[in-house]
């Protein structure tokens, strides 16, 4: 612990001598302070604008009133700010800051990522990305939301109710996601990038706003936790929170965006147990920068300096409006550095007979037309239009087709294509051989830290193994059938592959069985999922190992040397993954995931794809990806559309319940009245 602690006083150090040799201002120039609290703007994706972007002085007062309020408290506090395409644009660490935190829920589980400590700007940068990624102009989401969303049942606490509506979200934007980008150290660059930790469901991040526009999010680790919070019962104190609270004074979410002003079958999300009241250094007080801490450098996630956020929309933030593809459409689509589309329609590589570049883009059109006509569910004010991400893959993973309509939440972006891989991957006959080849799960001690009897090194310890194939067995035997997921005769959506990886089965009802899976409850936590995580386990842990590293430790894994000590000569850098390493399966590159949204595609009865929706709603998403394959296959001719009937996931009755297939609202449309839209198609 001490040489880390040692290095982490030196990355601040090294921060302040270049504050005072001018690389960023020495003291906090801001002078007074911001207006209040924004009230609704009424804005529903049409108010961004050039000006809707975080000026690097602007950075510079949310984190100084962030530090106001830590050094009000006397505690010390790690605060990162991010951008809405989640370029980190500064991570300043107090004196006193916790050099790591703890993962964990506080339910006894061992295994998976519990237990585990990592370094507290890892966690910060987490948190700050996800309330800028599950955020946008017509919702303001915060990591005590996603608390409330991923967890087993919805609402927490309520028994034999089902799971969250984004149960397993946290489990994407991972630092090995074949779509996520690498953030350039020293300037911004097109988006959407990586997360160190995926999504956080931590209480301590939250969405910025400008004048109604999310522009990015804060993250705060000051406790020494990252968990969640089980009991939404109550209102907690949470110092994150607090902390976090102070930092987003005049760039608050607009009061009716809030998730507190949203609901979802009668339930409505949580925003924040605290308010500005609650703050002990006043609303918009701002500590001087200069003393008591500095911003560092993060290896792989910014040099240190602060940065001015991007415009979402231009070409500088990766997302820019269509004009070839979707015509009509309000469509957005994602550039590289060089301003050139990302995935245009193209051919499937899986060959003959696979989806043309035209079905692709059809398919996605279709999708669009669904979402521009669809009421969102998540959204305000009531009456939006759905605003979603839309991917179309083929049965090897390659995406053919992305398109997303405007104002969608940044973090449906990764999710859909992770939901489209699924949907392809587990209808399909090379599931089962393909996770059997895959190599064991190594479970990691909680010593991501140096090793106490050696403090000059990091040493990694297995205490447990997980055989990925075990998994098929379970299905096989929990469908009753020797050979599941190897024969390609049942079409499973992310509805159905997620009834199967839930900690309770049937879904959210209490008793003795789990989804074949998923881990039994007793060892289940978001933390510790089963096949979701096992599946990315490894590559989490070893992109936190490799970053520890670049603080000047070798990494040892069971005595063996696995990456050395980083010197001036031969610097370390952070591996950058290759295709697949999410997962080790090409299939896979980007991870699984399993909450509904996706479909997959089908040429009469040879699957041929999958299509991944994720935005304002998962009925929502369920629609627009069967309708959207749906309208797609009347308007070609050429035979594309859903799964065939009867090898759809919903002729399955297992253990008593019958398998969900897709859920679609009732009455969905605007300006409508029409009714079981999805029904008998």
């Amino acid at each position: 612990m001490a040489i880390v602690q040692r290095a982490a006083l030196a990355l601040c150090t090294a921060a302040l001598i270049t504050a005072c040799s001018g690389g960023s201002p020495s003291a906090d120039p801001v002078g007074t302070a911001p207006p209040p609290p924004q009230e609704p703007q009424g804005c529903s994706g049409h108010c961004n604008n050039a000006s809707s972007f975080l000026s690097a002085d602007e950075v510079r007062r949310i984190v100084a009133q962030a530090v106001a309020e830590a050094r009000a408290r006397n505690v010390g506090a790690v605060i990162a700010v991010v951008d809405r395409v989640g370029n980190v644009l500064g991570v300043y660490r107090t004196d006193g800051a916790p050099v790591t935190v703890r993962i964990g829920t506080q339910r006894g589980v061992r295994g998976g990522l519990e237990g585990l400590r990592v370094p507290s700007e890892l966690a910060a940068i987490a948190k700050a990305i996800t309330g800028a990624y599950l955020s946008s102009e017509g919702n303001a989401f915060s990591t005590r939301t996603a608390s409330q969303i991923v967890q087993e049942h919805f609402n927490p606490g309520e028994f034999n109710a089902p799971a969250g509506p984004l149960f397993g979200v946290q489990f994407s934007q991972l630092s090995c996601s074949d779509l996520t980008q690498r953030s350039p150290l020293t300037a911004t660059g097109p988006g959407p990038h990586r997360s160190p930790l995926g999504l956080a469901a931590d209480p301590g991040g939250f969405p910025l706003y400008k004048d109604g526009v999310p522009v990015g999010g804060v993250g705060v680790a000051a406790d020494g936790d990252y968990g969640l919070d089980p009991v939404i019962s109550d209102l907690d104190q949470d110092l994150d929170e607090l902390i976090a609270t102070a930092a987003t004074f005049g760039f608050a979410a607009p009061l009716d965006r809030r998730g507190d002003r949203i609901s979802v079958d009668g339930k409505t999300f949580r925003f924040s147990d605290v308010g500005f009241g609650d703050l002990r250094a006043g609303a918009g007080s701002a500590a001087d920068l200069a003393t008591g801490g500095g911003f560092i450098p993060v290896p792989a996630y910014t040099d240190g300096t602060i940065k001015a956020g991007t415009v979402f929309g231009t070409a500088a933030s990766g997302v820019v409006p269509d004009s070839l593809f979707w015509p009509g459409r309000d469509a957005f689509v994602l550039v590289d550095a060089a301003g050139q589309v990302r995935y245009p329609p193209r051919d499937a590589t899986d060959g003959e007979g696979g989806l043309t570049a035209e079905e692709a883009r059809v398919i996605v059109d279709e999708a669009l037309a669904v979402a521009n006509a669809a009421r969102a569910q998540i959204r305000r004010p009531q009456g939006s239009q759905a605003r979603v991400s839309i991917h179309v893959v083929d049965t090897l993973g390659t995406v053919l087709a992305f398109a997303r309509t405007r104002d969608a939440p940044v973090f449906g972006t990764d999710v859909a294509l992770q939901k489209a891989r699924t949907a392809a991957f587990y209808s399909g006959p090379h599931a089962a051989e393909d996770l059997a080849s895959r190599a064991e799960v190594a479970y990691f001690s909680a010593a991501l830290l140096p090793d106490e009897n050696a403090p000059e090194r990091l040493a990694l310890e297995v205490v447990d193994r997980v055989r990925i194939g075990d998994y098929v067995q379970r299905v096989r035997a929990f469908v009753g059938s020797d050979t599941a997921l190897a024969d390609g005769a049942v079409a499973f959506s992310d509805r159905a592959g997620g009834n199967l990886s839930r900690p309770f089965y049937p879904d959210g009802i209490i008793g003795p069985e789990s989804g074949p899976f998923s881990r039994p409850f007793e060892q289940w936590s978001p933390f510790h999922d089963g096949i979701q995580l096992d599946l990315v386990y490894n590559q989490l842990a070893l992109h936190v190992a490799h970053y520890i590293n670049q603080l000047g430790l070798p990494v040892f894994l069971e005595g063996g040397l696995l990456v050395p000590a980083p010197t001036p000569e031969m610097p370390v850098p952070l591996p950058d993954p290759p295709p697949g390493s999410c997962t080790g399966l090409a299939r896979l590159p980007n991870g699984i995931q399993i909450f509904p949204g996706s479909v997959p595609i089908y040429r009469g009865e040879r699957l041929v794809g999958g299509i991944g929706v994720s935005g304002d709603g998962i009925d929502q998403d369920d629609m627009i990806s069967f309708l959207g394959v749906h309208n797609a296959g009347l308007r070609l001719g050429t035979g594309i559309g859903n799964a065939p009937r009867q090898i759809r996931a919903d002729n399955l009755v297992v253990r008593g319940a019958r398998l969900r297939y897709v859920q679609c609202p009732q009455a969905p449309f605007l300006g409508s009245d029409q009714q079981n839209v999805c029904e008998g198609k």
